[in-house]
């Protein structure tokens, strides 16, 4: 038996144990007074508690604490912002702003909530969002945004006859 498991087969606890984080994904933290330029990519979660020049894509969730700063757009599953984010959140989930926070993008998701004191700046789409999801699992390039058409609207038109003048008032 050894110390840190009671099989006798290293091997196969040791297999089981690697696959099981890399399915759940991990936690990936921009520290404080931290800069990173590029993009970021993860499975898991990022949270950005100092800057981050570049697009963000986590596949589980981007948490952007009070003093974080995003400048780029974010990919997620959920997005929680008690900080800023210059640039689109695209949530398949849900949107959290939180109050003190600031997003100077378009947002699109399912679900938002926006605290009192939380400041946006961009449109904001919600609904089913396909073309979302499909960008999010693949967790991988970001695509470009599809354009969204409007269906077009009927006008309604009533056929009202003229009025007939009334003998005697001149109209």
């Amino acid at each position: 038996m050894g110390i840190f498991g009671s099989k006798a087969s290293g091997d196969a606890g040791a297999s089981s144990s690697r696959a099981a984080p890399a399915s759940l994904g991990g936690l990936s933290i921009i520290g404080g007074g931290m800069t990173v330029r590029g993009d970021l990519e993860t499975a898991g979660v990022v949270k950005v508690e100092g800057t981050v020049d570049g697009h963000v894509n986590a596949k589980q969730q981007v948490l952007v604490t009070k003093g974080g700063v995003v400048h780029g757009d974010i990919d997620t599953t959920e997005a929680i912002v008690g900080g800023t984010v210059h640039g689109a959140i695209r949530a398949v989930e849900r949107v959290e702003v939180q109050s003190g926070a600031s997003v100077n993008g378009d947002i699109t998701t399912r679900r938002i909530s926006v605290a009192e004191g939380g400041s946006l700046n961009g449109q904001i789409r919600m609904g089913e969002q396909p073309a979302t999801e499909a960008r999010v699992a693949g967790v991988g390039k970001i695509e470009p945004r599809p354009a969204l058409s409007r269906p077009p609207v009927p006008v309604a038109r009533v056929a009202v006859p003229p009025r007939a003048s009334m003998p005697g008032t001149g109209h």
